[in-house]
C-alpha cells in the first residue's frame, strides 16, 4: 500500500522512516512525501490513476492548508482515503475535517501506534 505523507515540515520524512522501517523493508507500506498541499496534488496526477492510497496530511500549511487540499482530494480522488494531522486537536478543525470526509484525526505528538492500526486496517482490505 503506498501512503503519501503531507507536510511542511521536512523533519517528519525521517520520522515515519524510522517508525515504519519495518513495515517498508517487508513490503507492507510504501512512502512518499510531499512538502505542500500543491506538491502533494502534483503527486495524485502524476500517475493514472493514482498509485496513492492513502494520505497523511498535516492541517496547518502555508499556501495550501490540509484542510483545503482534503476537499480537492476527496472531489477529484474519491478513493484515496485522507486523514488529518494537527498540532491543535482542536473541535473546530476536528468538526471540518470529519465533514470534509477525513477518515481519522491525529493530534501531534502522533501516537504512532494508532496511525499504525489505522493502515493495518487497510492493508488488510
Amino acid at each position: 500500500m503506498k501512503l503519501l505523507v503531507v507536510d511542511d515540515e521536512r523533519d517528519v520524512e525521517m520520522l515515519f522512516r524510522q517508525k515504519f522501517r519495518k513495515e517498508i523493508r517487508n513490503g507492507l507500506i510504501e512512502m512518499e512525501f510531499a512538502f505542500s498541499g500543491q506538491e502533494a496534488i502534483d503527486i495524485l496526477k502524476s500517475s493514472e490513476p493514482p498509485e496513492i492510497m492513502y494520505i497523511f496530511s498535516d492541517i496547518n500549511m502555508p499556501g495550501m492548508s490540509g484542510l483545503e487540499l482534503l476537499e480537492k482530494v476527496k472531489s477529484e480522488f474519491p478513493s484515496i482515503k485522507v486523514s488529518m494531522i494537527s498540532a491543535y486537536g482542536d473541535k473546530e478543525n476536528y468538526d471540518k475535517a470529519m465533514a470534509s470526509g477525513a477518515k481519522e484525526f491525529f493530534t501531534k505528538p502522533i501516537d504512532f501506534n494508532s496511525l499504525k492500526d489505522e493502515i493495518s486496517k487497510h492493508i488488510e482490505n
